[in-house]
């Protein structure tokens, strides 16, 4: 075969995976809620949550009947850590009994952004919330899945979360968001197949959480192994970091070298 040969095979195999993603992706983006719904759903919400306590459906438990079902299996998904900025401030200069409806309110919202996407919530820690986005036969749609629902996070704070809590003059949230992919193994600790505690551990767990540590406020940072599995046209919207005094480094599992981290700039 031909030098020729070879290129025009490359091209129409890459143009064909471009074209099957397209389709995926597009079939996808039917199914999930649009912004503007989301945000007015979010509003209604948190209006009802500050004003009467508004009591919110567990949406953990699709996790836990999930993860049971794959006890002490090897899955393939993207995890995604988003954190709230400031809340130790807050908790100095706001009532309890409001901190608590706002944390749980923004953690719980995040929680159905996550769903939204397809995606399980595996817990809530403080005013933090992990999801995770099971890739199992199909990565390049839960890369996709993930980092839409990190950018519809952004967008439901600043457009449904925070005009709400301005009226009450509080103050504005802010989030830091890491996404990585990998292979994770589900954990449970005892022997009740019921009622013991579920969990996942693996290192794309550990390293989402790294870099969501190393993310500024409002922003939204991906592992290399996230970035490789976007659409070209997702891509573009993402620029490498390079990393400064040696403040990152985690090395690739594969390569061995400083894995890479790269920013979402819209």
């Amino acid at each position: 075969m031909s030098e020729n040969d070879e290129k025009q095979n490359s091209e129409v195999e890459t143009t064909e995976t471009h074209n099957v993603v397209d389709m995926l992706l597009s079939k996808n983006q039917e199914q999930t809620l649009d912004s503007e719904s989301m945000i007015l759903e979010t509003q209604k919400r948190v209006w009802g949550a500050l004003k009467k306590g508004y009591e919110y459906t567990g949406i953990v438990n699709e996790s836990d009947q999930f993860l049971r079902k794959n006890v002490f299996s090897k899955l393939d998904m993207v995890t995604l850590y988003v954190d709230l900025v400031g809340s130790t401030t807050m908790t100095l200069e706001m009532p309890a009994e409001k901190i608590a409806i706002i944390v749980s309110s923004f953690s719980q919202e995040m929680g159905s952004v996550i769903r939204q996407h397809h995606g399980y919530v595996l817990k809530f820690v403080g005013d933090a919330v992990i999801g995770y986005f099971v890739a199992e036969g199909n990565g390049l749609l839960a890369a996709d899945n993930a980092v839409n629902c990190a950018k519809s996070m952004i967008s439901v704070i600043q457009k449904g979360i925070n005009p709400i809590l301005n009226q009450y003059d509080y103050p504005d949230l802010m989030v830091k968001i890491g996404v990585d992919f990998g292979q994770n193994i589900v954990v449970r600790y005892g022997s009740d197949a019921e009622h013991s505690h579920v969990d996942l551990m693996g290192p794309a767990m550990n390293i989402a959480a790294k870099i969501q540590a190393m993310a500024k406020p409002n922003q939204i940072l991906i592992g290399s192994d996230v970035y490789e599995k976007l659409h070209p046209n997702s891509q573009k919207l993402f620029k490498q970091i390079i990393w400064q005094n040696d403040e990152w480094k985690y090395r690739s599992r594969i390569t061995g070298e400083i894995y890479k981290v790269f920013e979402f700039k819209g």
